[in-house]
């Protein structure tokens, strides 16, 4: 018998090609829930055949949080837990039995591993902390994009071990309406530092470099701006930009600045090795490959870069040290280069090749 009554909820447009996946990883809920904002396909036909309550409703303006509330709003008040996720998101099988073993009577909110993104083996690519799963009372979505929840209290959080959430994205679905939102969440909440970071990140997605170098800038002055990975990574992206200008001088200086500000992690030495490589400055490159091999474990958070933990620094170690004439070397990480992507024929090519000069 179920311990507490668990009701998932989520807002819809146009996603009838996930609607069986989905629905076969939420059934697990007492309830379903969505706010179906405007589809013009059979999304909200085959979510009623499936069993979900749908609700129809246009936002205009648009934005996520109002979405979000809207959908929250539909979830029964005597719900103990609800469960908030899209459409293009898939638990895995199991997952209500272990949060109904971890959630306690005061629990406000759970965390639990969420994988954004997968290889082409289907191995996790970039994966990290999610959460919300939370408590019925006290919840409200903010931010008009990249939306997240604020309790009015003080929360009692868990993560719950082994509950995972897998990401499979529309990559035919444009993120265009994410620029003008994150405008309007920093006009907003001007004392928002993440919103602040990720307006300038968006600046650099979109490649308008001037407004992003100032976005991050301004980032770095806010008070509340402390997390050093963060900081770290607006560190990168404004080298980033001044790289992307034609400013090299200052590029090198803010890469330093990068390396510096968060040491103890990969990203900032693999732009800087990346940059070194454009430059062909292969002192660098090595530098910066042989110090990022040093660290193994990843920080898991949304931040972490795939190719710093993927065969690259291996290959860039291999590149760099076989330009300097450290050929035996250089075959050592060629070598670990191609086997951990061992059907890559450049990478087989090269360890070949460094081999032959080693012996």
């Amino acid at each position: 018998m179920n311990k507490y009554k668990v009701c998932v909820y989520a807002i819809s447009k146009n996603e009838e090609k996930f609607v069986e996946r989905w629905m076969d990883s939420v059934n697990e809920a007492d309830m379903v829930v969505v706010l179906d904002t405007g589809s013009a396909d059979n999304t909200v036909k085959k979510l009623r055949e499936r069993g979900a309550v749908v609700y129809e409703e246009i936002i205009n303006p648009w934005r996520f949080d109002t979405a979000r509330d809207k959908a929250l709003s539909h979830v029964p008040e005597d719900t103990d837990i609800c469960v908030s996720n899209d459409l293009d998101e898939v638990f895995e099988p199991g997952w209500r039995k272990k949060l109904e073993d971890a959630w306690k009577k005061d629990t406000t909110r759970a965390r639990y591993l969420f994988n954004c993104s997968f290889n082409p083996d289907g191995t996790p690519n970039k994966q990290y902390g999610m959460e919300k799963i939370h408590a019925r009372k006290g919840y409200k979505w903010v931010h008009p994009v990249h939306e997240v929840l604020r309790y009015d209290g003080v929360e009692k959080k868990i993560w719950i071990d082994n509950l995972i959430l897998n990401h499979y994205p529309d990559d035919a679905k444009p993120r265009s309406q994410y620029l003008s939102l994150l405008e309007l969440s920093a006009k907003e909440n001007p004392d928002d530092d993440r919103g602040m970071f990720w307006l300038g990140r968006e600046y650099m997605f979109y490649r308008k470099w001037e407004q992003s170098i100032k976005t991050l800038k301004h980032y770095l002055t806010m008070p509340a701006a402390t997390w050093k990975e963060e900081r770290c990574a607006a560190m990168r992206y404004i080298a980033k930009g001044y790289e992307q200008s034609g400013d090299k001088e200052q590029a090198k200086s803010w890469y330093f600045r990068a390396v510096a500000e968060c040491p103890y992690v990969r990203e900032p030495y693999l732009d800087f090795a990346l940059f070194g490589y454009a430059e062909k400055d292969w002192r660098l490159v090595m530098l910066m490959a042989l110090e990022a091999l040093k660290f193994t474990t990843s920080t898991g958070s949304y931040l972490v870069e795939p190719k710093a933990w993927d065969f690259t620094f291996h290959d860039l170690a291999a590149l760099s040290l076989y330009y300097l004439g450290m050929i035996k070397e250089a075959y050592i990480h060629a070598k670990a280069a191609y086997e951990m992507q061992p059907e890559n024929e450049r990478l087989k090519n090269n360890m070949l090749l460094m081999q032959k000069g080693a012996e």
